[in-house]
């Protein structure tokens, strides 16, 4: 099936929204740090890493801008072994953009890229306890019209030495292209 063409310029939600949603690009490495850092119940990765995804993984990831600001970001990627799957790293919204929809938003503008062609599941881990991505998860589980499944994946004890909560992989799929809300050519 041949879906109509859209860029990331055209994913914002409102045209009278200053929030702009793009693929990443090395200069905004730092940019994505300090967003990720300032957030407090996020897992830090190096600056390094935020480089690497900006640049290597850049396709597969998305921020948003207000007023020039990055304010949203979403990395992830499709595994080598399982090119059906989305995986989702780390989803980050800062304050002053949040209530918008703006973390499903930025999963569905990656969704939508030429990339994802061939993805017909989305996979991230979370802890039990991390109420806003089981909603955002079930969320976009409701939007595709797919199953959400989920199992421990990183044990607390067994992966991370008693010092992280257990992560559990969710499981969004098979889902149907033509379920998302924005599409692209494939």
């Amino acid at each position: 099936m041949k879906l109509a063409a859209v860029s990331d310029t055209d994913l914002s939600a409102d045209p009278r929204s200053t929030i702009k949603i793009r693929a990443p690009r090395r200069e905004d490495g730092a940019g994505v740090w300090q967003l990720i850092s300032d957030t407090t119940s996020l897992d830090d990765n190096s600056m390094y890493c935020n480089l690497l995804q900006c640049s290597h993984f850049a396709s597969t990831c998305a921020l948003a801008e207000m007023d020039g600001e990055i304010v949203g970001w979403v990395s992830g990627y499709i595994p080598p072994e399982h090119p059906d799957t989305y995986f989702v790293w780390q989803v980050c919204v800062a304050e002053k953009a949040r209530g918008k929809g703006m973390a499903k938003r930025l999963i569905n503008a990656v969704l939508a890229r030429k990339v994802c062609a061939g993805v017909t599941q989305v996979q991230s881990t979370i802890t039990k306890d991390n109420k806003p991505s089981w909603a955002l998860f079930g969320s976009i589980a409701d939007t595709l019209d797919a199953d959400l499944v989920r199992q421990p994946h990183f044990k607390r004890d067994d992966h991370f030495a008693g010092l992280h909560d257990t992560e559990f992989l969710v499981t969004i799929g098979p889902f149907e292209r033509a379920a998302l809300p924005v599409r692209s050519a494939a």
